[in-house]
């Protein structure tokens, strides 16, 4: 493996790393309605478990309410279980033929406890970050380059790693934000 493919593929591992933040972010609810809020359900249908959204069409009818349309009626009640188990803090009325969810405000300390959440979040995609830093440094040490141009990918690949985690920070800070903002 040569340099220039060291730090491709080192990027791409980032950008994925960033990427999957983001998505788990965006399962962390700031008071307003969010499908996405529902994405790590899985609802036992027919003996297996299924993703909800799997099941289900899930759309926002008004800012703070969730409609879930199940495919199949008779899952309604095992959607309704798997809602209730997740602990999202959802309280999900069936009416029978849809489930509606209205998303309660967020109380100041259920805020500082999203925080922690995201906070942990980020933390996580700092340490990924910091393995993808050793597992590219010890493809350097590999390849047996020349102790110069070796020393300048260790430093190529520490700026870079850096720039991550200033993206890292700057979506922990805009997340914080969107949960504080009452």
């Amino acid at each position: 493996m040569d340099s220039d493919m060291i730090m491709l593929e080192l990027t791409d591992k980032m950008d994925k790393a960033i990427e999957s933040l983001e998505k788990r972010f965006a399962t962390v609810r700031a008071g307003r309605a969010n499908p996405s809020s529902l994405d790590g359900i899985m609802v036992e249908y027919y003996g297996s478990m299924t993703p909800l959204k799997q099941l289900a069409t899930i759309s926002v009818p008004e800012a703070r309410q969730l409609l879930i349309k199940p495919f199949d009626r008779g899952a309604l009640k095992d959607i309704e279980k798997a809602i209730l188990a997740s602990n999202l803090g959802y309280n999900p009325g069936n009416d029978g033929e849809t489930i509606r969810i209205i998303i309660p405000e967020l109380t100041e300390e259920r805020r500082r406890e999203l925080v922690k959440q995201v906070k942990a979040l980020a933390e996580d995609s700092k340490v990924t970050v910091r393995n993808l830093r050793r597992e590219a440094l010890e493809d350097v040490k590999k390849c047996e380059l020349p102790e110069d141009q070796a020393k300048g990918m260790e430093n190529d690949i520490q700026d870079m790693v850096n720039e991550y985690n200033k993206k890292i920070e700057a979506k922990l800070k805009e997340k914080e934000q969107e949960l504080l903002t009452v």
